[in-house]
């Protein structure tokens, strides 16, 4: 009985740590930015994804929840806060559809295999794809699909994203080594 009381403790801490890790670096990779318009450049993709490769998809997703709540209850997490505002306010802004796209991108990147670089590759696009796909819907439901939105929402970030990309391809046989925190949930 005690056995299984200290393991059902030792996996709530796990969970927890992880949770608060994975959120305080997407807080910070958010933090690291270049000024774009209407959408800064950040390393949250980075992050998400690599999150995602270290934690597997449902922690990914649990600590992704945590980070948009955090987030729409008014504590700085984001990009542009508080400078351009906090909570729902700022999160129904230009960079909303990015941020949800992050559960779908956290869940791929958690759910995939990293066994060969090649196919790790195009399994991150694939992953990251989702993020740019809903940003782009919400850009144009926002400021109208009449507006150039790959042009302003996607073309600035695609080389940036191919770096990252290409830094986790790399590391990924090092990087899934480390992931300690995939079969908590």
């Amino acid at each position: 009985m005690e056995v299984v009381k200290s393991f059902t403790l030792d996996k709530i801490f796990k969970l927890v740590l992880g949770v608060i890790i994975g959120s305080i670096i997407l807080t910070i990779s958010a933090k690291i930015k270049i000024p774009f318009y209407p959408v800064p450049m950040t390393m949250q993709t980075f992050a998400v994804l690599l999150i995602g490769m270290v934690c597997g998809y449902k922690l990914g997703i649990v600590i992704v929840l945590a980070y948009l709540l955090e987030g729409l209850f008014g504590m700085p997490v984001f990009a542009n806060s508080p400078e351009k505002g906090i909570g729902f306010s700022y999160f129904v802004g230009p960079t909303m559809g990015y941020l949800i796209g992050f559960l779908l991108a956290v869940f791929f990147a958690g759910t995939f295999e990293y066994k060969k670089i090649f196919t790790t590759f195009f399994k991150l696009i694939f992953a990251v794809s989702f993020i740019y796909i809903f940003g782009l819907l919400w850009l144009g439901i926002l400021i109208g699909w009449e507006k150039p939105l790959f042009k302003i929402g996607a073309e600035p970030f695609l080389l940036a994203e191919l770096f990252k990309i290409l830094i986790l391809t790399f590391l990924s046989s090092k990087i899934v080594k480390f992931n300690k925190f995939k079969n908590i949930i």
